[in-house]
């Protein structure tokens, strides 16, 4: 590359994004759930904020709803950078909205995924049941299943949610499905002692996280042909900002090309080229400093995530009964050292091409297939071997049965909603 000298960036993500925090216990797992409200009575999806009638004649939106409990429950709420609503919940954990009203449970990080299961399943099911009592319901889906995206309005329409929709509305309907109707369980790991060989694993075992928790296979009333559309929504909403980023060499130096090729969002210049360059071209042009580079990072969404932690965004939102399988699966084969190398040998570099096939129907892929069976049983021993102070007998039982039920069969929760004849698909509707 050539212009302004791109070296102070590179040295700005080795020690923020890629910066392996230290910690003088076991290496910690953090988790954070979304789910997608909608109304018992109908499915419609729920408004955020505002005063919008349910089907049963009630007046609350979510925000109504959160407030009510956060009195009961002593939550203190504040306002996000990007000007949605912050409940902090004693303890750590936050519930916080996606740009399309999506809720966001986020469980304070752990030294014990057990620990870490019991803190989202006490928050989930507290907001659950609040939520019941006002006829509400919470989906554990990828997608919305039911509604197109035209009947879910933005709902925060701060400066950054309004550039992002307006830049994604120019590519096509991929970018404002995402903000507006996805959810997904993202995974947070520790970089551990060997950053680098942590960061090309948990890349090249994204489409096999994709494959066997694929749980999003309907859009619009119609199944889509894919056992997560979330996944496929997400791969194609801009190839720019989106995917797989190691390549095998330096992993800070490959995030650097990746974010510098990223179109930008946020800039608002007023430049006759338009806002929409590739970072590089603002950066040489010497017009941009390093206040936007961070505005940029933060639009980016590869299915790995550099955050001072890794960051992995491929699996499909899942009910809670079902989270000890991912978890387990991730906490095993990253943090016990034998397996994490068994691992790393076994995938080799991590292959972009295999999203899609994961997100369309993985399991019924050979090489997918064999590789899933091969890391679970790589990952259920990892998890012995570090015992029960990580992970408890009853959580091993429950992840081992989902493997048993799921991915020993050729199954993906997603096959319990797609009926034998596959119903008439999405495109066929003109999805």
């Amino acid at each position: 590359m050539t212009g302004t000298d791109v070296e102070p960036l590179y040295h700005d993500l080795a020690g923020t994004l890629f910066a392996p925090a230290s910690h003088p216990r076991a290496p910690r797992i953090g988790a954070e759930l979304e789910v997608i409200p909608v109304w018992a009575a109908d499915g419609t999806r729920v408004p955020a904020t505002g005063r919008a009638g349910a089907p049963s004649g009630g007046t609350r939106s979510m925000l109504d709803l959160l407030r009510l409990l956060a009195r009961k429950a002593g939550w203190h709420e504040q306002t996000s950078a990007k000007g949605t609503p912050v409940f902090d919940v004693p303890g750590g954990s936050r519930l916080t909205f996606e740009p399309g009203g999506q809720l966001e449970l986020s469980a304070a990080p752990q030294f014990s995924v057990s620990l870490l299961l019991r803190d989202l399943e006490n928050i989930f099911h507290l907001v659950e049941d609040h939520c019941a009592t006002h006829g509400v319901e919470l989906l554990t889906t990828g997608i919305d299943p039911r509604n197109p995206v035209s009947d879910v309005p933005l709902q925060f329409t701060g400066e950054r949610y309004r550039r992002m929709t307006e830049y994604f509305d120019g590519i096509g309907p991929a970018g404002v499905r995402m903000m507006r109707q996805t959810a997904t369980l993202h995974l947070n790991l520790d970089f551990g002692p060997d950053p680098v060989r942590r960061w090309r694993l948990v890349n090249a075992m994204a489409p096999v996280l994709v494959d066997v928790f694929a749980n999003s296979p309907w859009y619009r009333k119609r199944y889509t042909g894919f056992r997560s559309y979330r996944s496929e929504t997400w791969r194609t909403l801009d190839w720019t900002r989106t995917g797989l980023v190691d390549r095998g060499g330096d992993p800070v130096r490959e995030y650097l090309e990746f974010a510098l090729d990223g179109r930008t969002i946020l800039l608002d210049t007023g430049e006759s080229d338009g806002d929409h360059q590739p970072f590089s071209w603002w950066w040489n042009r010497g017009t941009v400093g390093l206040r936007e580079w961070h505005d940029h990072l933060s639009t980016l969404f590869p299915e790995v995530r550099p955050r001072g932690y890794l960051e992995l965004r491929s699996v499909d939102s899942l009910p809670l009964r079902w989270l000890a399988a991912p978890l387990a699966l991730v906490v095993g084969l990253c943090y016990d050292p034998a397996t994490e190398m068994q691992a790393a040998e076994l995938l080799g570099q991590a292959r972009t091409a295999l999203l899609h096939v994961a997100g369309a129907d993985g399991l019924a892929d050979p090489r997918l297939t064999r590789l899933a069976h091969q890391l679970i049983d790589l990952g259920l021993e990892g998890c012995r071997r570090l015992g029960p102070s990580t992970i408890s007998p009853s959580d091993m039982a429950a992840a081992t049965d989902f493997f048993e039920h799921y991915t020993r069969r050729g199954r993906c929760p997603a096959s319990d909603r797609i009926p034998p004849e596959e119903v008439p698909l999405l495109a066929e509707s003109g999805g």
